[in-house]
Order: C-alpha cells, then sequence, then structure tokens
C-alpha cells in the first residue's frame, strides 16, 4: 500500500514543477519519489528473480527497445551529419525517457497488476482531484501555500510551470475518474469518482488551454457514442428508465462544465479584467498567432526529421526559437510571451507535437513504434469494451497532438493501465 501511496503521489507533484529544488536538474519532490519506487520495485523482482513476460510487458519492453535503438541512430545521424544540440537537454532527455520507460514497464509486472494499478488510478483520482482543488483554491487567494506565482496571465497554473501542464493533470485525472465510476458497482465510490471527473473538467478549463477544451469535447463526443452502441446492443437486458436517466446525466457532465465554468469564473475575472488589459494589452488575436505560429514550428519540425534521413537527430530539442516568442518577451503587447528557453548556440525548441518531436528526436523508426503502442492500447480497450478507457486514450491523443507528453509519467501510468485492464478483461471474456 505504501508503494502504491508513494507512486501516485510522486506522479502527481512531478508536475509542479515550481516546486523543484534543482531547476537546471528539473529534480523536484516527485521526481524524486519516482526514482525511489523504481528503485525499491527493481530491487523486489531482482530478489524474486525477475517477473513473468507477460503479453502486456512484452509489448512494452519492444516499444521501449525499439524507441531506444531509434534514438540511438538519431543520435549517430546528429553527429554524422555535424547537427549542434544542447547537451543539457540532450540528457534531460535521456533521463526523462530511461524514467518513464523504467515505470511503465514496473508497473505492468505481475502477478497482480491489475488490482494494484486499479488501487493506485484510485488514489490518483481521489488525491488528484485534491491536488488540483487546493491549486485553484491557491489561485483564488483562499488559501495560502507559499510564494508561487498560480496565474500566467488570466490562464491558472497552479503549482505547475505553465498552464498546459496543469491542463493535461486534468486530463489524465478527469477521464481515469470517468473510467473509476463507469467500472464502479458501488454507489458510493459511482458518485465520489464523478465528483472527481468534475472537479478535473472545472480545474482544467480554468487553464484556459485550447488542447484541453478540444481533448474533453471530441473524447466526450467519442464516450457517448460507444455507451449508445453498448446500449443499442443490448438484446437480452432492458435498460430500465432509472439507468438511462442516471447516465443520461452523467454524459452531461462534460458539457455542462464546459459551459458552467466560464459563467462562473466570470466572477473573478471581471475584478482582474481591468488590471490584466492593463499589464499585458489585451489577447485580440492571441488564438489565430498561435495557430501561425504552431504550423511553422509543425513545418520546420518535419523539415528537420526529412534533412536527417527520417532517422532523426537523437534526444532533446532541435528547433530554433521562433523571433516571434522572442520578440515577445520584450514586447508588452504580444501575448505569445514563453519564459524559456533561452535563445542559445543551438536550437533548444521543440514543435509541441508529440509525433513530430518524437520524429525529429527518432525518426520513422520511433515514430511507428509510439503509434503502433497507441494503436494496440485503443484496440484493445474498444475490443474489451471499456469504454472510459478508449475515451481516456483519445483524449491523451488529441492533447498529444499541441503539446510533448511522452515524457509524462501520469501519461504512462494510463497507457500501463489501459493495456493491463484490457488484457485481463479479455482474458477473464475467454475464461
Amino acid at each position: 500500500m505504501l508503494l502504491n501511496v508513494l507512486l501516485a503521489v510522486s506522479m502527481l507533484t512531478s508536475t509542479a514543477s515550481q516546486l523543484r529544488w534543482l531547476d537546471d536538474a528539473q529534480i523536484g519532490p516527485g521526481e524524486a519519489g519516482l526514482a525511489i519506487w523504481v528503485f525499491l520495485m527493481l530491487t523486489r523482482e531482482v530478489a524474486r528473480l525477475g517477473p513473468p513476460l507477460t503479453p502486456v510487458l512484452c509489448r512494452l519492453l519492444t516499444f521501449w527497445i525499439i524507441f531506444a535503438l531509434a534514438m540511438s541512430f538519431g543520435t549517430m545521424t546528429g553527429y554524422a551529419i555535424g547537427d549542434k544540440h544542447d547537451p543539457v537537454w540532450f540528457f534531460h532527455d535521456i533521463a526523462a525517457y530511461g524514467l518513464v520507460a523504467a515505470l511503465s514497464c514496473l508497473m505492468a509486472v505481475e502477478p497482480g497488476a491489475e488490482p494494484r494499478l486499479h488501487r493506485v488510478a484510485w488514489l490518483l483520482a481521489s488525491l488528484g482531484a485534491a491536488w488540483l482543488a487546493i491549486q485553484a483554491c491557491y489561485g483564488w487567494g483562499l488559501i495560502r501555500i507559499g510564494n508561487f506565482d498560480p496565474w500566467e496571465w488570466d490562464r491558472l497554473r497552479g503549482l505547475c510551470e505553465n498552464s498546459n501542464q496543469l491542463a493535461l493533470v486534468c486530463a489524465v485525472i478527469g477521464f481515469l475518474s470517468l473510467h473509476l465510476a463507469e467500472a464502479s458497482d458501488h454507489p458510493g465510490k459511482t458518485i465520489a469518482a464523478l465528483v472527481c471527473t468534475l472537479v478535473a473538467v472545472v480545474v482544467g478549463r480554468l487553464t484556459k488551454s485550447d488542447a484541453f477544451l478540444l481533448a474533453l469535447i471530441v473524447a466526450s463526443s467519442i464516450f457517448i457514442a460507444l455507451k449508445f452502441r453498448a446500449w443499442l446492443q443490448l438484446l437480452k437486458r432492458k435498460l430500465t428508465l432509472r439507468s438511462a436517466s442516471a447516465w443520461i446525466f452523467v454524459l452531461a457532465l462534460p458539457a455542462l462544465a464546459i459551459y458552467f465554468v466560464p459563467f462562473a469564473s466570470s466572477i473573478v475575472s471581471a475584478v482582474e479584467h481591468d488590471i490584466e488589459e492593463m499589464t499585458r494589452g489585451g489577447t485580440t488575436g492571441g488564438t489565430e498567432a498561435t495557430a501561425r505560429l504552431r504550423i511553422r514550428l509543425w513545418n520546420r519540425a518535419i523539415s528537420r526529421g526529412v534533412e536527417s534521413g527520417m532517422l532523426g537527430l537523437g534526444p532533446g530539442p532541435h528547433l530554433d526559437i521562433p523571433a516571434s516568442i522572442v520578440e515577445g518577451r520584450y514586447s508588452p503587447n504580444e501575448p505569445l510571451v514563453v519564459a524559456h528557453p533561452k535563445p542559445g548556440i543551438a536550437p533548444n525548441f521543440e514543435a509541441h507535437n508529440t509525433v513530430l518531436d518524437i520524429f525529429v528526436q527518432s525518426g520513422f523508426i520511433g515514430t511507428s513504434a509510439l503509434v503502433w503502442l497507441a494503436a494496440t492500447a485503443l484496440l484493445m480497450t474498444f475490443r474489451a469494451r471499456r469504454d472510459a478507457l478508449t475515451t481516456l486514450l483519445c483524449g491523451i491523443v488529441v492533447f498529444s497532438a499541441f503539446h510533448l507528453i511522452v515524457r509524462h509519467p501520469l501519461v504512462w501510468f494510463a497507457v500501463a493501465f489501459c493495456l493491463v485492464t484490457a488484457a485481463n478483461t479479455q482474458q477473464v471474456s475467454r475464461i
């Protein structure tokens, strides 16, 4: 139980970048806790002479071996063509990928992987909802935690480095809680999980992340479609009016939150509106400018990947910082202000698209491995009729189109949880 609590708390605090002790090394309480968990789990597996090679573990090991080889080819290619890279971010990515690789594989080890991950999922949902609520209350000034800045202009970021990190946490916690509500056989647990889902959606909307909103809309639509499919296939059992009404309310929660949160938060934002306008000159055209910037970054990422012969350039960022961002740091009227990274000798910016960033780093081989793993997980949850888990993966995929998320431990917990749960469901159904 203590290992489960350590894992859940460490994954949640690993996203709180403002709590890190060493900013340059990207080390904080979350990263330290994850390293301790990996060490304890490895010690246990060595003591019992290793885990059995289950299909899920085999898939994860296969992916990480191919991914490591692709990164190695990319590094050699970058060295051969004389590509400049930032050594700090190069070693940062190596450490990050190594950590999440160990985490994902150790999460899936048998025996008892599914009940263990199910307990961790409940810890993530409950503690995560409380953690998100605390950050929202801190942002509104209701509680005092420390000398941190919980706002990125008018976007809530809590204790994270930017609001998009907090939005990713909300997306994973929200969809994970939806699965727990769907899978629970006790009304009390169902209500608790739905409350966690609602908290995650509310805080996610306060981040004003376009990626979160799009993921929420697309994934919710997919969940509704999957549920209607399941209802239409109920040939032997009739759906009662009470059950139908309850599920209609559940399905309507995300949509209600989408419209409710802006109305509720307007009470707070109205007080700060005049101050925000004076300090940053408004955000008119910010969304359009961000879209244009993303397209330029994506085109440049494709060009960089092709220049490497589709073998990649190795770990780390490989794009130059756009001039609009550099200029925005010195312009009070520019909405595209990014605090980091700073311009340097070597390119140190990313495309903010998971597939394209992995394509730049590991080429066609690594990208194909990532797509294969994601497609496998989606297909397994779909066949196992785990609708909320399919929704979770779809939400992560949509979010990944606008951010590089494969270095986040929460994402790999979601992948391992989906694979293990779907595999166990299919095995039980065959029996």
